[in-house]
């Protein structure tokens, strides 16, 4: 009998070797022993960049879903569920096919170090070589050059969403750098979707298409989108759509909307595709009004937000998209991980926020402490106090301001919890 899917996860991080060095040399050696599934796949499209992959993903993969085809879809990391991040044809992978394809991975792998994504990318990319489907989605989990879905050839079409500062420990301390590790799923001849980018991110995504062959259709030169009235307003070389404004709500989902239409508009789609696109998404904790639940009732007539955005350009979309809404006194319950520039997250959101409240996330051991939150918020320019937990904090806010508006943010991890807490 194949154990359930957390027991074999959980065997999977004993494998997972002392020192991360990131190569792809344990995924060429599994997928061989497990026959190759990277070369039988649907069409790939594979999206790389530092915010916006999975809103994009979800953007392309609604419009492609309502020109009547189907998806797998890959994505990372999980907020509730370990079941979210393998998408098969259509629908989340089932209890038994999950618990099936890890046993099988860990069983081929032999005991052998091999990181937890790794090996849990073999597994979905198993999955999906063995079910039909119209498209297979990749999302790159870290960088792109050496991530553990950078095996497939000749992907259908690459997506490079913005690229700024985020985990330079691994991908290098500049925008440069970094892009040139995003740039890295780029391939010859195979055609690239590029997002609004800091120029000097852009020339070297720019350079390595050259040397590849590798045609782009770049945002600001061959697409461009604008927000207009309430409205999206998509032009390129064939023309202009003005659609509604995305489902997903923020300024920067309209940058993100674009970059989606432009992929659909390459495949062929026509403009009530691209609308559905933009207005049947559905991506958590990006901006995610919560309604029902605990947490929810716990709150009262105040508003629960949710967002996991945690590094210095997540705190700008987030500082803007708090500027376009209506003016409420807002409170922000936030934690973080000790491996992220919480001075950059937190800069730009203290000019929207009336208080933070630093928590700490329960069972991850690279938490910042509650107190390291508050201090670098009171440097931003933010009042901010500790709490015991997010439903404290929820507390504390509540009976200074029934009616407030409270944002839960700086982490997918503390998203994960608060949207298990809240049912």
């Amino acid at each position: 009998m194949t154990p359930g899917s957390d027991a074999i996860l959980a065997r999977m991080l004993a494998l997972h070797p002392k020192i991360i060095d990131l190569t792809l040399d344990r995924m060429w050696r599994l997928l061989a022993r497990l026959g190759h599934p990277e070369r039988d796949l649907p069409p790939v499209i594979h999206i790389a960049g530092t915010n916006g992959k999975g809103s994009t993903l979800a953007m392309i993969r609604a419009g492609l879903e309502a020109a009547g085809q189907t998806c797998h879809a890959y994505t990372s990391p999980h907020l509730a569920r370990f079941h979210e991040r393998i998408r098969v044809a259509g629908t989340l992978i089932p209890e038994d096919h999950l618990s099936a394809v890890l046993d099988e991975c860990y069983a081929v792998n032999g005991g052998e170090p091999i990181t937890y994504f790794e090996i849990t990318t073999c597994a979905a990319l198993l999955a999906f070589a063995r079910t039909p489907a119209d498209y297979t989605l990749l999302e790159v989990g870290l960088g792109g050059r050496l991530d553990a879905t950078n095996v497939v050839d000749q992907p259908l079409l690459t997506v490079i969403t913005p690229v700024s500062l985020d985990h330079q420990q691994y991908l290098g301390d500049t925008v440069a750098l970094i892009a040139g590790e995003k740039a890295g799923i780029l391939k010859r001849g195979v055609p690239g979707i590029i997002a609004r980018q800091h120029d000097d991110g852009l020339a070297v995504i720019e350079a390595r298409a050259a040397r590849l062959g590798a045609p782009l259709q770049v945002h600001g030169q061959h697409w461009h989108v604008t927000r207009e009235a309430g409205r999206l307003i998509f032009t390129d070389e064939t023309g202009l759509l003005d659609l509604p404004q995305p489902n997903l709500p923020g300024p920067h989902q309209y940058d993100n909307a674009g970059t989606a239409i432009a992929a659909l508009r390459h495949l062929g789609l026509g403009p009530d595709i691209c609308e559905a696109a933009i207005t049947r998404a559905h991506w958590p904790a990006r901006m995610q009004r919560l309604k029902t639940g605990p947490l929810v009732d716990l709150a009262g007539p105040a508003q629960l937000w949710l967002d996991g955005g945690h590094n210095p350009a997540a705190g700008e979309a987030l500082a803007e998209t708090l500027s376009g809404m209506p003016r409420i006194e807002t409170h922000l319950i936030c934690g973080m991980l000790n491996t992220k520039d919480i001075a950059g997250f937190l800069r730009p959101l203290a000019a929207q926020a009336a208080h933070l409240y630093a928590v700490e996330i329960e069972g991850e051991v690279n938490t910042l402490p509650a107190e390291t939150t508050r201090a670098a918020a009171l440097a931003a320019g933010l009042p901010a106090t500790t709490a015991s937990s997010p439903a404290a904090a929820i507390r504390a806010i509540t009976t200074r301001n029934p009616n407030a508006r409270i944002l839960i943010c700086g982490s997918l991890y503390l998203a994960g919890r608060i949207l298990r807490e809240n049912g």
